[in-house]
């Protein structure tokens, strides 16, 4: 199983980058951050953007894969999205991970002014906003594998009824082949299906408002649906990586080394090959000690001395 951690935007930079330096040093094998404007209760308080603060990131690790939790149509286009994926994975080196979900239908889905959707107009948006971001970041500029339909070197074109591109440019050939990893936030039976047709991993709350038994219930019902649809689809299960957010369920992860392995073995035992947990926050929602990661940490270490 492999160990990822959030780290929430909220600090200046000389306190965050520590924290992203500490996260690889520890062992984690991807950390990311939110892709919101504001968050929930967080709302009032210092909230830094996206993308600026994984290419910081990018620049003080080395070997830790990074990732956006997740990124959201609310605020983006197709175009200008997928040349800050491939510059941010270029700058990387490589290690960039897209986490990526239909929007919520909070903040961020009103504040530019727009209309409220029903859950089937924001399912078609995120449809057309992960197939436009496919194409695109496959898409080699200039090159022999240019899609026919636009030409060699004429850049990339399409009409949707939620977004449109005229010959847009691409920043180079894509450092991860065929294109970096998305991993898709679903839940639904057409995102799931969306899920198995695209995407290299599929990452899940489990169900909304539900704690303790009833939201590992969820769980296990969501992942067998992924099976379901992935086998509908033609594609075999097993080849999707599934990431668990561990503290959606009532209870803070990293409250306890002890915790926190209990947690990662209900994991594993319902199939997931990749955990996600918070970094401990001083006080409010994932309030806890960061003296528990470096238990976790010693924990990992151990385990990977005994499979090695």
């Amino acid at each position: 199983m492999r160990h990822g951690i959030v780290i929430l935007p909220q600090d200046p930079w000389l306190v965050a980058r520590e924290k992203w330096q500490r996260a690889e040093s520890l062992g984690f094998d991807h950390a990311w951050t939110y892709d919101h404007l504001s968050w929930r209760s967080l709302a009032g308080e210092p909230w830094g953007a996206t993308v600026p603060t994984l290419t910081a990131a990018a620049l003080v690790t080395d070997r830790i894969r990074l990732g956006t939790f997740v990124a959201s149509p609310n605020f983006r286009h197709p175009v200008t999205f997928a040349k800050e994926l491939a510059t941010l994975d270029d700058i990387s080196g490589g290690r960039l991970i897209a986490g990526l979900g239909s929007g919520g239908t909070g903040f961020d889905a009103f504040v530019l002014g727009q209309a409220s959707l029903s859950p089937r107009e924001r399912h078609e948006r995120f449809t057309e906003f992960v197939d436009g971001l496919d194409e695109l970041l496959r898409f080699e500029s200039g090159s022999e594998t240019a899609p026919e339909s636009v030409g060699v070197g004429a850049g990339f074109s399409f009409d949707g009824a939620w977004y449109t591109a005229r010959h847009s440019r691409m920043v180079g050939e894509p450092v991860q082949r065929p294109r970096m990893p998305f991993v898709l936030a679903a839940n639904g039976p057409k995102g799931l299906a969306l899920v198995s047709r695209v995407a290299e991993g599929w990452v899940t709350t489990g169900g909304d408002g539900l704690t303790g038994e009833q939201w590992w219930r969820a769980v296990a019902e969501l992942s067998a649906r992924l099976d379901e649809a992935a086998v509908a689809g033609g594609r075999d299960p097993l080849t999707l990586d599934r990431y668990l957010s561990l503290d959606s369920g009532g209870v803070f992860s990293l409250e306890s080394a002890d915790r926190y392995e209990e947690l990662c073995g209900r994991a594993a035992e319902l199939g997931f090959t990749d955990v996600i947990s918070h970094w401990p926050r001083a006080e409010g929602i994932y309030a806890g000690r960061e003296a528990v990661l470096d238990e976790v940490a010693g924990r990992l270490a151990e385990e990977r001395d005994v499979r090695d």
